[in-house]
């Protein structure tokens, strides 16, 4: 583009009608950037291009520059270096500006961002064993956008699990909550004892003592773990006395181990579940319960991490939110000593799931893909199995994650960032020191790896090394490792097992003291929906919102009741209409036996009939912790992803097969109502053992 600064000769400059090009008195002068209201800036490099001067057929005079032509270069050079540098740095800045990958914010990026495809591999074409690793990886794990819906739910779970929990609040941990549902992954809850205050130093109490008051005492010969001294009891109602679990030393009362998990066994012995380490579980060891306490303050011993020297992981925001949140102390001591019934272990797990929750795609398949080999390759072999954990593995690829630039986090280079993971699990190996990611001073590897047994790992992990790509893909993939591409069925599969990971993990421990509890429910899981960018979590909401639509049908008074001169039938009707939208049988039984309460037993028995009309022995039941390739066939068999999820449910769903015999029964179909029961015994017998334990 040529700009153009026009001469012209004009002999009536007030009357710009007459002829310009007549009028040689005058001189006008039109500049093209004023007449397009362009805004001109100084170019501060070498003027290449001279003016020239010329004359125009009509007299004029016209000067010309390519200043449009620099002006567009300049542009394109800036332009061209700032998506170079938006390429190099883009982990990064994504990373600043989602911190937090479960997030509203985040999952909507995801859902409508012109570069998320799943089908697009990062690999060139040649790269072919890359390629098939990458699939059978995504295959297992889960695509991106599905790892974080499983975060989200956990959270969301957890947020309606605690509204009206005053003594004590449900976290979900584990690699569940982390959003990893590999084979043999279980469901891990912390119970927080609340209204107990645990402090650092006895000049931050802050009288009057409201409630009951712990002091810490780090022990410095085993960091990561303290003593809990008590202070003062407060008068609040809680399940566990913490004055019961205290034993008598010469400095004072100090919180036992040992009495504060008899104490917890004493009133979960109804429910079968047995001490697991700090935890109980069931006879299945399917879940793990811990009480536990927090400390809103992190320990001293902690506080170098939050200032320590790093590159641009975890963000600061992240960082932020860890020191606001403290840690949580477990009633576990350090294996190696024996006299450890006052020590109390320090744990981060809510960090480290804050810590997970910020890692992008290439951080979640290493983590899942170091998973996958500890459990398929390093497990597998007698001498070693015992030797290593899953933590011991999160640990290593927190360290890299922290020590490296995060470029490299890539899914581009995937494999580097798994092998860096394993050399430095080689190092802490040869050394036979683990440092804990929050306090280095304490060693993982304390009773477990030492002198004798180092030399023994240290081989198992050289040789996965030594196997490249093709070793991980015949140990971590054995029946998978011929070359075939699983694109076109990913995606099927991925939708499948989102749905049985809500299936798994859909019970809420949640008890309604009264009507106004339960309309406070609704409203709140109500306005929850509203500001959820993800289909699939909106979908949970709805569902949630009609079991709690269940339980206020069931908690409202008599239907002959009058309420300001009405009969509250319609309020029934709302309740009951909303709560079939759960399941294929729950809702409308609920339903049935409002008109069996009522008289009306000709509509209760059509209804009994057309749930049975719908019931399938192959029907999948919801709180199950586990689902054998047959369930998940069964039910793949019946569904397709156009459906929503509440469609999916309302059609191939019960919420227990306890209740399909109740069906039968009632129908007297006394053969199949007892098959159905007899299933329920296998079905069922955790769930009901989970509610007494919540209880």
């Amino acid at each position: 583009m040529i700009s153009i600064f026009k001469v012209i000769m004009d002999k009536n400059p007030r009357s710009q009608v007459n002829d310009d090009y007549g009028n040689m008195n005058g001189m006008r002068k039109i500049m093209y950037l004023q007449k397009h209201d362009v805004k001109s800036f100084p170019y501060h490099g070498r003027r290449r291009y001279t003016p020239s001067i010329s004359q125009s057929l009509d007299g004029g005079i016209v000067i010309t520059n390519d200043v449009f032509g620099l002006t567009i270069r300049q542009f394109e050079r800036i332009y061209k270096a700032c998506l170079d540098r938006r390429k190099t740095y883009e982990q990064w800045i994504l990373n600043l500006r989602y911190p937090d990958k479960c997030s509203n914010e985040y999952l909507e990026y995801l859902q409508y961002c012109v570069y998320y495809k799943e089908d697009i591999l990062p690999w060139p074409g040649n790269a072919l064993k890359e390629k098939y690793f990458y699939e059978h990886l995504v295959y297992t794990i889960g695509p991106e956008m599905h790892i974080h819906n499983k975060q989200r739910l956990l959270i969301v779970i957890d947020i309606i699990s605690n509204l009206f929990e005053n003594d004590r609040m449900q976290i979900s941990s584990g690699s569940l909550a982390e959003g990893l549902d590999l084979p043999g992954s279980d469901l891990d809850i912390m119970f927080l004892i609340k209204n107990v205050n645990v402090i650092q130093n006895v000049r931050n109490i802050k009288h009057p003592i409201q409630h009951t008051t712990l002091v810490m005492e780090p022990d410095k010969d085993h960091p990561g773990f303290t003593r809990i001294k008590l202070i003062a009891e407060g008068e609040e109602d809680t399940d566990i006395i913490l004055s019961d679990c205290c034993e008598s030393t010469t400095n004072g009362e100090y919180v036992s181990v040992d009495r504060f998990l008899h104490n917890i066994m004493h009133r979960v012995s109804e429910c079968q579940l047995s001490p697991h380490g700090p935890c109980f579980s069931d006879t299945d060891q399917h879940c793990d319960i811990a009480i536990c306490l927090q400390s809103k303050k992190l320990p001293y011993i902690a506080i170098p991490w939050v200032t320590r020297r790093r590159h641009q992981w975890p963000p600061n925001v992240v960082i932020d939110k860890i020191v606001k949140y403290g840690c949580l102390l477990v009633p576990i001591g350090p294996r190696t000593t024996s006299d450890n019934n006052l020590l109390w272990r320090l744990s981060f797990s809510v960090a480290e799931k804050k810590l997970v929750h910020s890692f992008n795609f290439t951080q979640l398949l290493c983590y899942g893909l170091l998973k996958l080999t500890f459990k398929r390759i390093i497990s597998t072999n007698d001498g070693v199995k015992d030797l290593l954990c899953s933590y011991f593995l999160k640990t290593a690829l927190f360290w890299v994650s922290e020590e490296v630039d995060f470029e490299i986090f890539k899914l581009q280079k995937l494999f580097h960032c798994f092998f860096l993971c394993l050399d430095k699990l080689e190092l802490w190996t040869n050394n036979c020191y683990c440092p804990n990611y929050f306090i280095p001073q304490h060693n993982l590897f304390l009773g477990k790896v030492d002198k004798s047994n180092n030399k023994t790992l240290l081989s198992v992990l050289n040789s996965i090394k030594c196997g490249g790509i093709d070793g991980l893909m015949n140990n971590v993939f054995p029946a998978e490792s011929v070359n075939h591409s699983l694109s076109n069925t990913n995606k099927e599969k991925s939708f499948i097992m989102l749905d049985i990971f809500f299936y798994k993990t859909c019970e809420l421990s949640i008890h309604f003291r009264n009507m106004h509890s339960c309309y406070k429910s609704l409203q709140y899981v109500k306005s929850l929906k509203m500001f959820e960018s993800s289909k699939f979590i909106t979908d949970t909401c709805n569902y949630y919102y009609g079991m709690i639509s269940q339980y206020a049908a069931q908690m409202l008074p008599p239907p002959n009741t009058k309420i300001n001169g009405n009969i509250i039938h319609k309020l029934y009707h709302r309740h009951l209409q909303d709560g079939i939208r759960t399941d294929a049988v729950s809702g409308w039984l609920v339903y049935a036996s409002y008109y069996y309460v009522t008289g009306h037993y000709n509509v209760t028995l059509k209804l009994t009939e057309y749930v049975l009309s719908r019931c399938k022995h192959d029907m999948a039941c919801l709180t199950r912790h586990f689902y054998n390739e047959e369930n998940i066939n069964s039910y793949r068999q019946n569904v397709h992803s156009k459906l929503t999820l509440i469609d999916r449910m309302k059609f191939k769903l019960s919420d227990s097969k306890t209740i399909l015999g109740v069906c039968y029964e009632i129908s007297g179909d006394i053969t199949n109502a007892y098959q159905y029961f007899d299933e329920a015994l296998e079905v069922d017998e955790y769930v009901c053992r989970s509610a007494k334990a919540r209880k």
